[in-house]
C-alpha cells in the first residue's frame, strides 16, 4: 500500500480535528478514571469480606 500524505486542512477541518481529540481525550480520562474507582472499590471489598458476610441473606420468594 503505498504512503499517501496526510490530507490539507481547512481552518475549519484542523478545529474540527482539534475537537475530536480534545473529546477523545476526555473520555480516555473519564475511562481511566471509572476503571481506577473500580479497581479501589474492587480492592475495598476484598479487605473487608466479613462486612459481605455479616450482611444477611435476602430471603427467598414465599412457597406456596
Amino acid at each position: 500500500m503505498p504512503d499517501k500524505p496526510p490530507p490539507i486542512l481547512t481552518a475549519h477541518g484542523r478545529a474540527e480535528a482539534e475537537a475530536r481529540a480534545a473529546r477523545r481525550a476526555a473520555a480516555l480520562r473519564e475511562n481511566l478514571r471509572r476503571r481506577k474507582a473500580q479497581a479501589r472499590a474492587r480492592a475495598a471489598q476484598v479487605a473487608a469480606p466479613e462486612i459481605r458476610a455479616a450482611t444477611p441473606a435476602k430471603p427467598g420468594p414465599a412457597e406456596g
